[in-house]
């Protein structure tokens, strides 16, 4: 995996943090696709193009506040990036924290994210690429 890759990944959530879309936008290739499976949400979707990312962005910041993703580990499979997340929230209304831990595996193209897919867990993203968990002190960047 090019260190450039993994950098890329890196920004990606730290502009996911930062909740400044043009930031967000500005490390997305225009074709980035993304979907949230019925396993990660009770309202499955697919998100393609800047515009399916804004509405990502609009349709979870009506339900939670002080959303974060957070990169735990990251692990090359060839091309990709594969990432053990962990992401929190606040309910809107209900004010209840919420933490969920699941993995991921990006794809870059042309200098900038062009796809994820997310999984319920970081095994489940490795088996996916045809990998296996490994402990964190090794083959992990």
């Amino acid at each position: 995996m090019p260190k450039e890759h993994l950098e890329i990944v890196r920004r990606v959530n730290a502009a996911f943090n930062s909740g400044d879309m043009e930031r967000i936008l500005a490390l997305l290739h225009p074709d980035f696709e993304t979907a949230v499976g019925p396993d990660l949400s009770p309202e499955p979707d697919a998100y393609r193009g800047h515009d399916g990312v804004r509405r990502y962005f609009d349709s979870f910041r009506d339900a939670m506040d002080q959303i974060r993703f957070d990169p735990v580990r990251f692990r090359e499979a060839g091309a990709a990036v594969v990432v053990a997340l962990r992401l929190s929230a606040k309910g809107r209304s209900s004010g209840i924290p919420v933490e969920q831990h699941l993995g991921q595996v990006w794809t870059i193209q042309d200098g900038k994210a062009i796809h994820v897919r997310s999984y319920i867990s970081y095994r489940k993203a490795l088996e996916a690429v045809g990998l296996e968990e490994q402990p964190a002190n090794t083959a992990d960047a």
